[in-house]
């Protein structure tokens, strides 16, 4: 059985020699899209974490049986032609919860307590030389009493929703689907919700319900001093959008995803005033090593189960 392992660089460290006890194993850190067809063609099972396989490669993939999706999201394989074609294709659920979690609070204290502003202030030494033991001079709050609305209240959302609590806060959600419904928290309609949080946090998928979910007219009826995070997909919020507020308003926004990924260069992000207002990490929140350890060994029981 040969299988073909397309875009390994997003797996890090995590070991792959698992996969050799199924056949001849081809592994490719990157792939591009023209690369894609003559590296699956002769392919029995390929992995993709985020490489698109369409219509035109499984049509052209003879032996193709399998297709293991290395995540969750299935948004890069053309799931009606796979099915059309006979072809099977499995994801990964439910390996990233702990790790995407916890990213969120990490970007939630990083610009609720202001932390690269006051780690410079002791690095450039103006904190040795103020003569006063503390520095005061950013204030922050404490989220103990504050309203945390959650926007996609799925398993990660679930889980924020529980820390949130244990904090002191508030919970109330959002359902994208309209399908979640969990009695421990108050269900609120959007405006509801942008209006009245203090910390907004999404973890809802991109589609058709959710894409440009908050756009700058959404944006505007955000509290001043609020903190928004995106650890769902790009293209929930509108990114341009975001650009303009937080020049206008001082909104904090901590953004794990991006609409197209890597980030442009041209993006208007980069290219803010208040770029202490934005917190922009490269779509880390699911990488712990852990977590990628639980998605290798979950691509591994597909295979197994498949075969």
């Amino acid at each position: 059985m040969k299988i073909a392992i397309l875009d390994a660089i997003t797996f890090g460290d995590t070991p792959l020699d698992s996969f050799n006890q199924f056949g001849e194993v081809k592994i490719y850190q990157k792939t591009l899209p023209n690369e894609t067809l003559d590296r699956v063609k002769d392919a029995d099972i390929i992995v993709t974490n985020k490489v698109v396989i369409d219509k035109n490669i499984m049509q052209n993939s003879p032996k193709l049986k399998l297709i293991c999706i290395a995540a969750t999201g299935m948004n890069n394989v053309d799931l009606e032609a796979a099915k059309e074609l006979a072809i099977e294709v499995k994801n990964v659920a439910g390996y990233s919860t702990t790790s995407v979690l916890q990213h969120t609070f990490s970007m939630l204290f990083y610009l609720l307590e202001h932390s690269s502003y006051y780690d410079k202030r002791v690095k450039d030494k103006t904190y040795s030389k103020s003569g006063i033991f503390t520095d005061v001079s950013f204030p922050f709050w404490e989220i103990a009493g504050k309203i945390w609305g959650i926007i996609g209240l799925g398993s990660i959302g679930s889980k924020v929703a529980e820390v949130a609590k244990s904090f002191g806060c508030e919970v109330v959600y959002f359902s994208t689907s309209g399908k979640n419904f969990n009695p421990r928290y108050k269900q609120v309609d959007l405006d509801y919700l942008l209006t009245t949080s203090d910390v907004i946090s999404i973890h809802a998928p991109l589609n058709e319900q959710t894409k440009n979910l908050l756009d700058y007219k959404e944006l505007q009826k955000i509290k001043e001093k609020t903190i928004v995070l995106n650890l769902g997909r790009g293209g929930i919020i509108n990114e341009d959008a975001v650009a303009k507020i937080v020049d206008e308003k001082e909104i904090y926004f901590g953004l794990d995803v991006f609409e197209k990924e890597p980030l442009d260069e041209n993006s208007l992000l980069l290219k803010v005033k208040n770029i202490d207002r934005l917190h922009l990490t490269p779509h880390i929140a699911w990488t712990s090593k852990e977590a990628r350890e639980k998605l290798i060994d979950g691509v591994i029981q597909n295979i197994k189960s498949f075969i």
